[in-house]
């Protein structure tokens, strides 16, 4: 077996290939820019070497520093992860070429299927179902459009060595052609450095399922399942779970063929996934395209077959054969993932950077609860990479049972100093329409057509929160009370006076509760009810377990000064405590108007200005592109949301944007 190798990624999936390599007794070696210098790869790898500055073009994305790299501390072979060079015939080859083992599969292999328009071709010819469309690359917009009216709207635009959402749009008329072939191409120059295009048919109602497959150097392969990741914001995927509760028997056995076929096509060697999508309304499945790599998605495979994936691209590479055959390949239970992504979704999903202030993942548990990242308390979340810094994992013997696991520790996952998708991720889990299964790709815009709001998240049992708001602000007072040696201050002399009150953007809702101590906790009187709290809680700690009359529960906990939020199941309520008085007043006291803004473009997110579309003296019409802001590898573009004039531009193409910058000024 290999004693050294290096890996040539970063973050979460650096992470995990490390433990595995640990686990079989390799040493590994990290790469890491400038701007990783104190990331928690490479703090966990046995050597690291540093390759350059932080844009990824300079240094993750750079073929000669990662051969360097290699020659430099005796690395036998490199593991590409997913994303940067992970899917680069040419890197694969100079391996090859240099004596060093690439983890992963050969390079003709991944110049057949990593190439988007010739992998279709050869989808063509191994007989695997594929979507009709132009599988050439095309020369402009103007063609994009032409191309689209012949192939009939909607279309897909896609770049053809994307991948992970980059470098895809779906175009619904010529306008939408038009941009999404610009931005794709753009994607795709600055993500995988080829920005060739083509398009294809958008298949309505679809649902995104793929295989997993396996194969070695002796001609052996293997289906791992399925897993579906039809639950995606932007074409990017946030929660994916195997087996999908949409596909039957005989469909896993049919798709699972036909992705073996493609492989044993290209004399596939290593994990490959070959992604499908597929009909809702009919059961027909299409070729998407073939991933040469390891998928993000790739643990609720391990879940559910028992398999280490990284483990048998290891051994594959090193020229051992597969551990099982296709009959031997089982379905244990179900699994789920959810992408902890650092953006804001009660701000659009934009982008969020800067200190972990908190980061507390909730406890591993063998076989049921996993969490995969790269990051830690303290560290530092980058405008130059993707977005997601965890994954959380987890088994559970049915998809009813995995979807409460998933509940749960979502509810106790922390995070602080940055802003991040939980909330979002915990509203879905309890969304109806997904606890059937019976959902597609256009599930989120469909059901949060203009984003999401925790008010959109109504708490199914809304005393709770207030009980606990209670005891949070009992314990308080009761602490403050003992440190300065003071009787009952104001709002406990009054006793049922003083209420809980949570602030809401359409009016704030008062409510008036009693709070005596018990041991273990507090009696809470509310609305008429008995609450009885129990917990080891302390001031401070930013998660709360405790029960409500007998009932566990589990919501975090987060205080700014006078208000503190509390958290559950994806509802956010901020709450104020104060005497009945001041309650009644503040409800009587006018909402403070926010400033006009109307005459400025401000950047929503700290990123790189790629363009600014627009001159002074210009008239735009609404709707038209202002601006296209490049931040955590993914392209946003700034439109005008009414008429107006140019009256100054206030930042420049290249610039480094911090939040609410202004970009624009009108007149």
């Amino acid at each position: 077996m290999f004693k050294k190798i290096l890996i040539a990624n970063r973050g979460e999936i650096a992470c995990r290939v490390i433990k595995t390599a640990r686990k079989m007794g390799i040493l590994t070696v990290a790469v890491y820019s400038e701007a990783d210098k104190d990331s928690l790869h490479v703090d966990l790898a046995d050597e690291a070497v540093c390759i350059g500055p932080a844009a990824s073009k300079e240094s993750y994305l750079v073929a000669d520093k990662i051969i360097a790299a290699c020659k430099q501390t005796g690395a036998e072979a490199v593991h590409p992860g997913y994303g940067f060079l992970s899917e680069n015939a040419a890197f694969s080859r100079r391996l090859e070429e240099e004596g060093i083992k690439f983890i992963g599969p050969k390079h003709y292999s991944i110049a057949k299927m990593g190439d988007k328009i010739e992998s279709k071709k050869l989808a063509i010819e191994a007989k695997v179902n594929t979507i009709p469309g132009h599988n050439d690359a095309i020369d402009g917009p103007d063609a994009a459009v032409e191309i689209a009216r012949k192939i009939g709207y909607p279309v897909m635009i896609k770049a053809s060595a994307g991948g992970g959402g980059k470098g895809l749009r779906v175009a619904y008329n010529d306008a939408e052609a038009h941009e999404g072939f610009s931005s794709c191409v753009n994607e795709a120059r600055n993500s995988f450095g080829d920005d060739r295009v083509f398009i294809e048919k958008y298949v309505l109602e679809p649902r995104h399922i793929e295989i997993q497959v396996l194969g070695d150097s002796h001609g052996n392969y293997v289906y791992l399942n399925e897993r579906d990741c039809s639950i995606q914001r932007r074409h990017q995927k946030v929660i994916e779970e195997a087996p999908s509760p949409f596909v039957d028997p005989e469909m896993r056995k049919a798709m699972g063929e036909q992705a073996v076929a493609l492989a044993r096509a290209v004399n596939y060697e290593s994990a490959g996934t070959v992604e499908f999508v597929v009909s809702g309304a009919t059961k027909e499945f299409y070729f998407l395209e073939m991933n040469t790599r390891l998928q993000v998605e790739h643990p609720v495979t391990e879940l559910i077959t028992g398999l280490d994936l990284v483990e048998q691209m290891i051994r594959v590479a090193y020229g051992e054969k597969l551990p099982l055959t296709q009959a031997e390949v089982k379905i244990d239970g179900w699994a789920m993932e959810c992408r902890i992504n650092a953006e804001d979704p009660f701000r659009g999903f934009l982008p969020s950077t800067g200190r972990l202030v908190k980061f507390q993942p909730p406890k591993e548990d063998a076989g049921h609860v996993r969490v995969d990242t790269g990051v830690y308390d303290g560290g530092e979340i980058s405008m130059f990479y993707d977005s997601m810094i965890a994954k959380l994992i987890v088994h559970g013997a049915t998809r009813e049972q995995a979807i409460s696991r998933m509940r749960d520790a979502l509810n106790g996952f922390v995070i602080r100093g940055i802003s991040s998708n939980i909330p979002f991720q915990a509203a879905l889990m309890q969304h109806p329409v997904f606890h059937s299964g019976i959902f597609d790709t256009g599930f989120i815009p469909k059901h949060y057509p203009t984003g999401f709001d925790a008010s959109m998240v109504p708490h199914d049992d809304p005393a709770l929160l207030v009980s606990v708001a209670a005891y949070v602000y009992r314990a308080f007072t009761d602490r403050s009370a003992s440190i300065t040696g003071q009787l009952q201050g104001h709002e406990r002399l009054v006793g049922d006076k003083w209420c809980v009150v949570r602030l809401n953007p359409n009016g704030n809702e008062s409510h008036h509760v009693v709070a005596r101590p018990i041991p273990g906790g507090y009696h809470v009187e509310y609305n008429g009810e008995q609450y009885e709290i129990l917990s080891d809680w302390k001031l401070g700690e930013s998660l709360f377990n405790g029960t409500c009359n007998g009932e566990e529960f589990t919501l975090q906990v987060e205080r700014h000064k006078t208000k503190y939020s509390l958290f559950h199941w994806g509802t956010r309520a901020d709450f104020m405590v104060m005497s009945a008085r001041a309650a009644e007043l503040l409800a009587l006291m006018p909402e403070k108007a926010a400033p006009d803004l109307s005459k400025f473009l401000l950047s929503p997110m700290p990123g790189l200005l790629r363009e600014v579309a627009v001159t002074v003296g210009q008239e735009v019409k609404a709707g038209e592109k202002l601006a296209v802001i490049e931040a955590m590898k993914m392209e946003n573009i700034l439109k005008a949301d009414q008429d107006c004039k140019v009256k100054k531009i206030s930042a420049a193409a290249g610039e480094s944007l911090s939040v609410d910058q202004v970009i624009i000024e009108f007149e």
